[in-house]
């Protein structure tokens, strides 16, 4: 049995005194894509910055590639192979579309990641704004470039908290085609969404996030049946 991508156990994080995380598990095999769902507050997006230690203290396990990173400082995590696209998306206003794309190194052994032409060809947008400033693209731009800056890493792992929020449907349709293409290339991919209708056709598994611990999970062909209880669990 291969060596999952990601294995979190008994992930506990705090916010100084505030205890967030009670005891994540969950783990995510080569080339998955897994959606954490869970309302707001849940814990979701604090299990991607456990994960890569942004919180103020964890413990537990956190398993990435087989190696062990729950005391690893962030930056040797993400040379394991992780890369974090947060809400905010953190794109240099300043820079254009193209200095923003070209500033990441490439990470660890992995070799280098995808080339202009790679990413240009996955978002036609960016090559038609590649000049524009980081402030005078659209929202939606902004978070392909989030996602985009990743990509030219070599992670491939990666964590995308929230990346369909307040999207126009043509940019949500582009980034689930872009999931999609991603999978296809075998990356590993662990979204956090609220946006159930976007996730639900992409991901291979879901896990339901309820006061810092996992409280369901389910294999993408259980959607249907599991409907009542993800109707209880999120209030959709």
């Amino acid at each position: 049995m291969s060596t999952p991508a990601l294995e979190v156990r008994d992930l506990q994080a705090w916010y100084g005194e505030s205890h967030v995380l009670h005891g994540i598990n969950f783990s995510v095999g080569q080339g998955e894509v897994v959606t954490l769902l869970g309302r707001n507050g849940a814990g979701r997006t604090t299990t991607l910055r456990a994960i890569l230690g942004l919180t103020g203290s964890r413990t537990g396990s956190v398993r990435i590639h087989g190696t062990e990173a729950i005391d690893l400082p962030t930056h040797r995590i993400a040379h394991l192979g992780v890369g974090y696209c947060p809400e905010e998306r953190g794109i240099f206003a300043s820079l254009s579309c193209e200095e923003n794309l070209l500033l990441p190194p490439s990470i660890g052994t992995l070799g280098g990641g995808m080339s202009l032409a790679e990413i240009y060809d996955m978002f036609p947008n960016l090559y038609e704004r590649r000049y524009s400033p980081g402030t005078r693209l659209s929202g939606g731009e902004q978070q392909m470039l989030a996602v985009a800056r990743i990509l030219r890493t070599g992670a491939n792992l990666l964590l995308l908290d929230e990346i369909s929020e307040g999207l126009a449907p043509v940019i949500v349709q582009a980034l689930a085609r872009m999931i999609t293409t991603l999978k296809a290339k075998g990356y590993t991919i662990v979204m956090v969404e609220q946006n159930f209708r976007f996730a639900a056709p992409l991901a291979d598994r879901f896990y339901v996030v309820e006061h810092g611990q996992i409280v369901e999970q389910f294999a993408a062909d259980e959607l249907q049946e599991k409907q009542d209880t993800l109707n209880t669990l999120l209030g959709v």
